[in-house]
């Protein structure tokens, strides 16, 4: 298996997405081929990879997939040169009850795949104490390695030597440190960081991150700590939706997994991608539709008037399946409520009203159990997911789809929706069995 690394830190906002897509882009700049992973259940992260090295990155989820799903995963880095994984909150997050096979916690992945991790430390505040952080970091759960330390948001040379007499007695290696007042950043909003697509200065961010690890940091003894273990297998084959899947793809809808279409592909299936936004239908010799998530509040007025993806999807649910997950679950109802208290008509294939003017954010593992089948997967399958968003729901008349319970077992209210073949979740698919 190809030698990797996890790129983890103690807390969200560290700086882990600049180390890791910096040090993506310099090494693919070395000529050297980086696959990519994203730990946990995230769709925004795995586009930048993708954009920093011009391979696709999959997620690989701890709680969700069992190990036959993640071995067949990382082999799809077999002829890499090196593997990097970037980490999801802090490296030892994850819910109380474990799931497949264990908490979704980065660290259950770096010790699945045998990855030493590069632990990055945002020292604003601190100086010895992040050697404490760091040394508990990597006592805390047996098997975890740190291979080493990255520094960010150093403020002189004086801070960095403090930092580093630190990590003295801690025994852990520093990499490097990154200037406080690097200025390279991406934009977020309320879902994370705004999508890669919608970055046109994005190759210039990419080089400049790249070119700030390769002043800063050893790159060549992140790359010599690498290390791995053997974890080979197979998960049960990903059965796809439909033959011929039209597909919505666009700003608006853009949250699918990698791995799913990958495996939708693999079993033979077409995908079809049309745009809402361009006011395109489904292709009409599609045998199914498949709405995914995305950011549907940011879009609803043109969304709205999309007379022409509005009737052509109405034509195409009079005879088969659509589905939605999240974002085009709202888009499949009668309407959606945008922050500034404005109604837009959606499609109305459900009955389902959403609103972002009563925020209330819903985030964390699903298991569902479908009361009536989806495109996919029949009546009784046991689906797990992730649910992350900010919409409150206003009425939702029709049949719930299935019953749904969070990563400890609680019931859940949002249980989806079906009326004749359209069904949609507010939960995102990333494994399932029948």
């Amino acid at each position: 298996m190809t030698q990797g690394l996890m790129i983890a830190a103690p807390a969200s906002g560290s700086g882990k997405t600049t180390v890791m897509l910096g040090l993506a882009r310099a090494l693919c700049r070395s000529g050297q081929r980086v696959q990519c992973f994203k730990s946990g259940p995230d769709y925004i992260d795995p586009a930048f990879h993708r954009a920093a090295t011009g391979r696709a990155s999959f997620n690989l989820d701890s709680w969700a997939m069992g190990a036959g799903r993640i071995g067949e995963l990382l082999a799809k880095g077999a002829d890499a040169d090196i593997a990097l994984a970037e980490g999801s909150m802090g490296l030892h997050d994850g819910v109380a009850v474990p799931g497949a096979l264990g908490t979704g916690a980065s660290a259950d992945v770096a010790l699945l795949a045998g990855w030493p991790v590069v632990l990055v430390i945002d020292a604003s505040g601190q100086a010895q104490t992040a050697g404490a952080v760091a040394m508990g970091m990597a006592a805390y759960r047996p098997g975890i390695r740190v291979a080493g330390v990255v520094l960010n948001k150093v403020a002189s040379p004086r801070h960095e030597a403090l930092l580093r007499a630190g990590m003295e007695p801690a025994g852990i290696a520093v990499f490097g440190a990154l200037p406080r007042d690097a200025g390279i950043g991406l934009p977020e909003r309320h879902l994370g960081l705004v999508q890669a697509g919608e970055h046109s200065e994005l190759p210039r961010f990419l080089d400049r991150a790249a070119n700030l690890i390769t002043a800063h940091l050893d790159v060549a003894g992140m790359v010599a700590a690498a290390g791995s273990t053997p974890l080979r297998g197979e998960g049960e084959p990903i059965t796809p939706p439909g033959q011929r899947i039209a597909l919505a793809q666009d700003a608006a809808f853009t949250f699918t997994y990698p791995h799913l279409l990958d495996g939708w592909r693999a079993a033979g299936a077409e995908i079809l991608p049309f745009s809402p936004l361009a006011d395109q239908g489904p292709d009409s010799t599609a045998d199914v539709c498949w709405l995914p998530g995305g950011y549907p509040e940011l879009h609803a007025g043109r969304i709205a008037a999309a007379g022409g993806f509005a009737e052509a999807l109405r034509r195409f649910a009079a005879t088969r399946p659509v589905h939605g997950e999240c974002g085009g679950y709202m888009v499949m109802g009668a309407g959606l409520e945008a922050a500034d208290g404005s109604r837009h008509a959606m499609v109305g294939l459900l009955g389902l009203e959403t609103s972002f003017a009563k925020r209330r954010m819903h985030l964390g593992y699903r298991r569902a159990v479908l009361g009536a089948g989806i495109p996919g997967h029949e009546a009784g399958a046991v689906l797990a997911g992730h649910e992350f968003h900010y919409a409150s729901i206003l009425h939702q008349p029709d049949a719930p789809l299935a019953t749904v319970c969070d990563a400890a077992g609680a019931s859940v209210a949002e249980t989806g929706s079906r009326r004749g073949h359209a069904t949609g979740t507010f939960f995102h698919l990333i494994e399932g069995a029948s």
